[in-house]
């Protein structure tokens, strides 16, 4: 049964490959500093910085430029954009690029004006903004956090070995965001199928709690069979800009609030993978991948009637002569199967993991409560040892 809820998403979405023409629409709503984050570069490659900046400069706006946002962004890095933002009297948050420049961008949003140290408030006490935040617009040009349209924002601790995202509220979603599939076309296979795999995850996080029959189920069961086939299409060809705007729309939904309603929603998976992310620095959706079948086997038993439902609606198997567990079994097997298709890293160890690492990741994992098993620490190094 679904319990009361409230629902509201703020980010207006720009989509399509005329979406970047409404920029200066948006920019007329801010003043003139505006503080321009990216990421290694790649913009300078593919044309997207000088059209933005052209763009700026025609508006008339003061561009204070951050590039040199890292794939997993760092602590120091956040320091670093809170400075620049204070300092320079930031209208504007601009953000050009993935979902680790967009996290990046919102917690400087909030943390710029923080008047103790943001890692302390925001990451281990996980409170709230309670200060002036700045606006955030994003430019996306790869898919797969879902953060141009949500309050999250990852910041990652090397010192502590600590990976922790917070999950803001509405006022710290971005404003707009414009999203154009074209964008995503000169991504790296490797980027772009990690990508493919955090949405699914995003979307399988949310869908494997509860035990009511839920609007949102059926929803996320359509979400999924889309990016399995749409993900297909573009492994073969990446410049398909069907299949790549369809993506880039699932990515959007998976991770906007929309399908959570009604849920409790697990994400262990995420939890397993940002602890073996803190560790060796790897690319976010791949340490989910890594990680998911070995979990999500573990799991299976304590949410078998989902994990059949799993397997019958989104990977069409057929339950004709098989039990339950032999049918969700064979679910996760086709999950398996499609996963390597695609090219996803399968075990931890490909991304740097050693067995000496075990038992800090198992000790920087989050346990959540809200999936079908609360883990024990013990099974956190079953699971792990597991994915090795």
């Amino acid at each position: 049964m679904l319990g009361n809820f409230t629902y509201s998403n703020p980010t207006k979405l720009y989509f399509g490959e005329d979406a970047i023409d409404n920029l200066k629409t948006e920019l007329a709503n801010y003043g003139k500093n505006i503080m321009l984050v990216y990421g290694g570069g790649s913009i300078k490659k593919n044309g997207i910085y000088d059209n933005v900046i052209a763009i700026l400069n025609e508006c008339g706006k003061n561009v204070f430029e951050d590039g040199g946002v890292m794939p997993n962004p760092t602590v120091e890095k956040l320091y670093e954009g809170c400075r620049i933002a204070k300092e320079n009297n930031i209208d504007l948050i601009l953000a050009v690029g993935g979902g680790s420049v967009c996290d990046y961008s919102k917690a400087v949003s909030v943390s710029a004006y923080c008047k103790e140290d943001p890692w302390e408030k925001y990451y281990l006490r996980m409170e709230e903004a309670d200060n002036k935040i700045i606006p955030v617009g994003c430019i996306l040009t790869m898919v797969g956090t879902g953060s141009e349209m949500n309050g999250g924002a990852v910041i990652t601790n090397h010192d502590t070995k600590l990976k922790i995202g917070h999950v803001f509220g509405e006022n710290v979603f971005p404003k707009f965001s414009i999203l154009n599939p074209v964008y995503t076309f000169t991504l790296l296979e490797y980027q772009m199928v990690a990508g493919f795999y955090d949405i699914f995850n995003h979307i399988c996080e949310q869908y494997f709690s509860g035990t009511d029959d839920n609007t949102s189920d059926y929803i996320m069961e359509g979400l999924m069979k889309s990016l399995i086939h749409s993900s297909r299409i573009a492994v073969e060809n990446p410049q398909n800009y069907e299949a790549r705007s369809n993506i880039m729309w699932t990515a959007a939904w998976a991770l906007n609030t929309f399908v959570a309603k009604g849920k409790s929603t697990d994400w262990m998976v995420h939890m397993l993978g940002q602890s073996v992310g803190a560790y060796t620095d790897a690319t976010h959706g791949m340490t989910l991948a890594a990680v998911s079948l070995p979990y999500y086997r573990h799991i299976m038993p304590y949410g078998l009637p989902k994990f059949k439902r799993f397997a019958i609606n989104v990977w069409n198997v057929n339950p004709e002569g098989k039990n339950d567990e032999e049918t969700a079994a064979e679910g996760l097997s086709a999950m398996e199967k499609w996963m390597k298709e695609i090219g996803l890293v399968m075990n931890i160890s490909d991304l740097g993991v050693t067995d000496d690492m075990i038992e800090g990741i198992a000790d920087g994992t989050f346990i959540m409560d809200g999936g079908y098993k609360v883990l024990t620490h013990d099974e956190v190094v079953e699971i792990l040892k597991e994915s090795i």
